[in-house]
């Protein structure tokens, strides 16, 4: 039984696999662009980005894939607006939103036909999120890594959403290997956001410390801790995420500004931008999914899909 395709509106991706948006700079032009040359939706994290980069970056992917690529930007960003329009006038194939969403958005995606994909933690929101016009909702869970708008399991809410909207309903939080797709697409899911699988791969912009991190971590490693966007983050224990919110000067640059809603306790986009440097691990905030400790090998995402597939297949035919 061959993994089934995922249809958004106007878009088919061959397989029912998104790739998490990650930020900062973690999900860029080279993991989003393997992700949609293996079938899947590739996704450029737009947080953290000026609208100008984040041009480049869809561009860079562009000339790397004909296939899918979206863009995930946070409501809570002060240029939400900005990043958005600026990845609907490259003709981005979809735009994803996490931490809130306004109607304003739904508007944009109306008058470009491009479908515009929210994060939701409950079947409330999904079902304002389908009045709006959204064309397909993901359904984040207490698993994932980021940011967090639930303290319940993804599956229970999954159950939820789907009974109570028509559009397709795509599953995310602990879906680490094929056997993960197979249980959500069995419990209703059109499909699956992966985020901390691609965060260890190597087309990933993470840092070769942080990956490192990644595969030597243990199931009690990974932690909630405070986010001045004023949701708890899910993030790495080894990265020594307290340090952010227990009074420790941080030298962090002058305030830019980048959030609409900050508490100031410290600059989160200074503090994510550090994965990505080598050497930086205990100045960095490492956001990772709750299952994280069940990666063991940093893959091309190549091997990713291919090791995909067959567990899936493995789960539908045993």
């Amino acid at each position: 039984m061959k993994l089934p395709a995922l249809k958004i509106a106007n878009i088919v991706a061959a397989l029912p696999i998104i790739q998490g948006g990650m930020a900062v700079r973690i999900s860029t032009s080279p993991l989003a662009a393997a992700v949609a040359n293996e079938g899947g939706i590739g996704v450029i994290a737009g947080t953290g980005m000026d609208p100008a980069e984040l041009q480049q970056e869809i561009r860079k992917a562009r000339s790397l894939t004909r296939g899918i690529l979206g863009v995930n930007v946070l409501f809570a960003a002060s240029q939400f607006a900005e990043l958005v329009s600026a990845a609907i006038a490259e003709k981005i194939d979809l735009v994803i939103s996490g931490a809130g969403f306004s109607r304003d958005m739904f508007g944009w995606g109306k008058a470009s036909g491009i479908p515009i994909v929210p994060i939701v933690s409950s079947a409330k929101l999904a079902i304002l999120a389908e009045k709006m016009g959204a064309a397909a909702v993901i359904v984040e869970g207490k698993e994932a890594g980021g940011h967090l708008g639930t303290d319940r399991p993804m599956k229970d809410i999954l159950v939820e959403v789907k009974a109570a909207v028509q559009i397709p309903v795509i599953a995310a939080g602990g879906v680490i290997d094929g056997y993960d797709i197979a249980e959500a697409i069995r419990l209703g899911a059109d499909g699956v956001q992966m985020g901390t699988r691609f965060a260890a791969s190597v087309e990933s912009n993470a840092s070769d410390d942080v990956k490192q991190m990644y595969i030597d971590s243990m199931p009690d490693d990974v932690i909630q801790v405070h986010s001045p966007v004023g949701l708890p983050g899910q993030a790495l224990r080894k990265s020594n995420p307290i340090r952010f919110t227990n009074g420790e000067p941080q030298n962090s640059p002058p305030c830019s500004g980048c959030l609409k809603r900050c508490d100031h306790t410290y600059c989160i986009m200074e503090a994510l931008k550090q994965a990505q440097k080598s050497g930086n691990v205990k100045k960095s905030l490492v956001f990772v999914g709750e299952q994280v400790f069940r990666i063991k090998e940093i893959l091309p995402v190549h091997a990713i899909f291919e090791q995909l597939k067959r567990e899936w297949t493995l789960a539908t035919t045993s």
